[in-house]
């Protein structure tokens, strides 16, 4: 994929000191690994401090990036690395995710529908918070920063199979808490 070679090629620039190139990486990547920050860490000034710190490290380990992963699996397990250790500093409960199906409303709905959606989207955010940690990253991972599962095995440090039943797990407690709210479609 062009994007992948391009960002590959940023990270080389970076490597040998571009601070253009940074830049440039951060104008593409920004917006995707903030929100899976704030999916992770659920707070808003968390995220944007995290976010800092994972292109910080990008430019201080630039030339470490081997070419074994694309870019943006890299990128994310740094934020993942990140993430994890703030909430493991932080004691308190933080708030529910605001990313999940945050556009839902399309141009032609009524305002009925646009709350019916606003509705659902409220629902399902309420449900992804019960899910464990792990659960939440695991769909977060692979449903909205369309990584694959190898690609979420290595963001998270574990095995594929792992990663196929944090999945399944995660899919069929999210189902089961969909249907308590009465919703009943869109996860198999």
């Amino acid at each position: 994929m062009q994007s992948h070679a391009e960002e590959r090629a940023l990270l080389k620039a970076i490597a040998a000191g571009d601070a253009k190139a940074l830049e440039r990486l951060f104008a593409r990547a920004q917006t995707r690994i903030f929100r899976f920050l704030m999916r992770v860490v659920k707070n808003q000034a968390i995220a944007e401090e995290l976010l800092n710190e994972v292109f910080l490290s990008v430019w201080q380990n630039a030339q470490r990036y081997e070419g074994r992963s694309e870019p943006m699996t890299w990128m994310l397990a740094i934020a993942h690395n990140k993430a994890i250790s703030a909430l493991r500093k932080k004691t308190e409960v933080l708030g529910i995710v605001d990313e999940v199906a945050r556009d839902l409303a399309a141009e032609d709905d009524t305002p009925d529908i646009a709350a019916q959606k606003h509705d659902k989207s409220a629902k399902i955010r309420a449900c992804m918070a019960e899910l464990s940690a792990d659960h939440r990253t695991i769909l977060d991972l692979v449903y909205y920063q369309e990584q694959s599962v190898a690609e979420a095995a290595e963001v998270l440090g574990i095995p594929e199979a792992t990663v196929k039943t944090r999945m399944f797990y995660a899919r069929k407690k999210l189902s089961e808490l969909l249907l308590e709210r009465g919703i009943d479609r869109g996860w198999p």
